[in-house]
């Protein structure tokens, strides 16, 4: 699969930079073991430098700490384990050495169109994949302000910053102050579309979600640092550190800052010297660039597959595009088609009972020749028999 080209369009998969891949080859020959400072310190600082230039892209309170995983659905994990942590402790219970076998309840609240990724590190935590309040949803997939459940004190409210179909946001700017008011722990999946903040021209969509408690988000998405490299960010860093500590007589450690005290892992690799890599290259306008260009390009697919007669099932707000060429039947015939044909690669997606070809434009290295190539690749597949 050439995912690292300009007409990769399935998966929200982006591309790799190529500061980012050189850091790669550079990670590997290094080969260090990315745990503690006195393993590398390079490593570590890089990371370090990484994740506060990720904070202040995404616009996000200073003081933000977090850790660098292997994607959004570690991040998610990884935030929600601090979730975990601090709604447990408020309540005068030690998740960590006791575990859930008696705890106070807590309550979870998510949108009716939660990725799936966070129903997988809520089942992961214990916290159960359909132990949930599901909340309804607009035309979009937004969660809807007014019909948000009780929160209180012992609820986690998970929003999305970009839905996985159609690139919508949740009205945070509606929500994020009710949530806080009522004390609610606030987490954000973000995977890409927490990255439309960057971008003059979109990120007004993601105002009111810098309010929240966690945020998980994925560099091998739209900043394009090659696979894996996820995000996890937490308001409070404190949390998320007495959530992943662990110790042991021979791990040394020091009074600098600790990876592994942050994530998951032990063992791991240098993953952010190669994001420290891709952002140093691009800087905030590079970012903004690759954000605007994108989204631009899902616009011109929506307007041309549009002007043919074809129906476009969302709003382009971002770099999604749902597409149905008619029947169900149709519609998977022609990405059958198209995949085979080999121009492009488009998935099918069902959302909200329509089958549909998902676009998703994610890569640096997508050009107005691949659109307009893909475009009539498109076209012609769907007027096959």
């Amino acid at each position: 699969m050439a995912k690292t080209g300009g007409r990769f369009f399935g998966f929200v998969n982006g591309g790799c930079l190529p500061s980012a891949l050189a850091a790669s080859w550079l990670v590997s020959t290094w080969d260090q073991n990315a745990a503690f400072f006195v393993q590398s310190p390079v490593a570590v600082t890089l990371e370090e430098v990484a994740l506060d230039w990720v904070r202040q892209l995404l616009g996000l309170p200073e003081g933000t700490g977090g850790a660098v995983v292997t994607g959004a659905t570690m991040a998610n994990f990884s935030a929600l384990a601090a979730a975990r942590h601090a709604l447990l402790t408020k309540a005068g219970w030690d998740v960590e050495a006791d575990g859930l076998f008696g705890a106070p309840p807590i309550t979870v609240v998510v949108s009716e169109e939660a990725h799936a990724s966070v129903g997988k590190a809520l089942g992961m935590l214990g916290l159960g994949r359909n132990r949930v309040v599901r909340v309804p949803v607009d035309g979009q997939g937004r969660m809807r302000a007014d019909a948000l459940p009780h929160l209180d004190e012992q609820t986690i409210l998970c929003l999305q910053a970009g839905n996985v179909n159609t690139g919508a946001f949740d009205p945070a700017s509606a929500i994020c102050p009710v949530a806080r008011e009522a004390g609610a722990w606030i987490h954000v999946d973000g995977a890409f579309g927490l990255w439309a903040a960057v971008s003059p021209e979109h990120h007004r969509w993601t105002k009111g979600f810098e309010l929240a408690d966690s945020w998980a988000t994925d560099a091998h998405k739209w900043p394009n640092i090659g696979y894996d490299c996820g995000i996890a960010l937490v308001r409070d860093p404190s949390t998320l550190r007495a959530a992943m500590s662990m110790e042991a007589a021979y791990l040394v450690q020091g009074e600098h800052r600790e990876p592994s005290h942050y994530n998951p892992e032990l063992s791991r690799r240098a993953r952010g010297v190669e994001l420290w890599a891709g952002l140093r290259s691009l800087g905030r306008s590079g970012m903004a660039e690759i954000v605007s260009r994108t989204c631009g390009h899902a616009r011109r697919f929506a307007a041309g597959l549009s002007a043919a007669g074809y129906q476009i099932l969302n709003d382009v707000v971002i770099n999604q595009v749902l597409v149905s060429f008619g029947t169900p039947e149709k519609t998977l015939a022609t990405i059958a088609r198209l995949q085979e044909e080999g121009t492009c690669w488009c998935g099918p997606t069902v959302w909200q009972g329509k089958t549909a070809m998902r676009i998703s434009v994610s890569s640096w290295a997508t050009t107005k020749e691949d659109v307009d190539r893909s475009l009539a690749a498109m076209l012609k597949a769907a007027e096959q028999d």
